[in-house]
């Protein structure tokens, strides 16, 4: 059976392929960031978010302002809502990227668990950030610039 979808190849979700790339290209450093971050603040800041405008940079997503979210689009975010609340950093790798008036959930069971990815990559939380903010960066701005 051959599945064809045209909403991959329309221009709206271009962002959303080039996410998928990034995190599968850094799948160890992104489970050890997020459990760098988990150490650090556990969940009290929220789920970590990647907000990609005007440049890709790490953030925080309060749960109550998923929660917001949530309510405003008529739950249907709930499957969202349900997945942070039961989300085990020790385990997996959950992350909301934002990108204009869309939302796209990073979820994923590294190869190796988060703190063994945070052991090996041997990056303090700030140095990931500003690493992965910067493939973040050159990979939008190498797609943009291919166009």
């Amino acid at each position: 059976m051959i599945f064809a979808s045209t909403q991959s190849q329309s221009p709206n979700n271009k962002w959303r392929r080039q996410l998928d790339k990034f995190v599968k290209e850094n799948q160890q450093e992104l489970a050890a960031l997020s459990w760098g971050l988990w150490l650090e603040n556990a969940d009290e800041k929220g789920t970590v978010g990647i907000y990609l405008q005007p440049t890709p940079h790490f953030v925080y997503c309060p749960r109550q302002a998923i929660e917001q979210l949530n309510s405003k689009v008529e739950n249907r975010l709930q499957e969202l809502v349900g997945i942070v609340e039961h989300h085990k950093p020790e385990v997996e790798v959950l992350m909301i990227a934002i990108s204009k008036d869309e939302v796209k959930l990073i979820y994923f069971e590294p190869q190796l668990a988060p703190p063994t990815c945070y052991e090996r990559v041997g990056k303090d939380v700030d140095t990931l950030l500003v690493y992965l903010e910067q493939l973040l960066s050159e990979q939008f701005n190498a797609e943009q610039s291919a166009q």
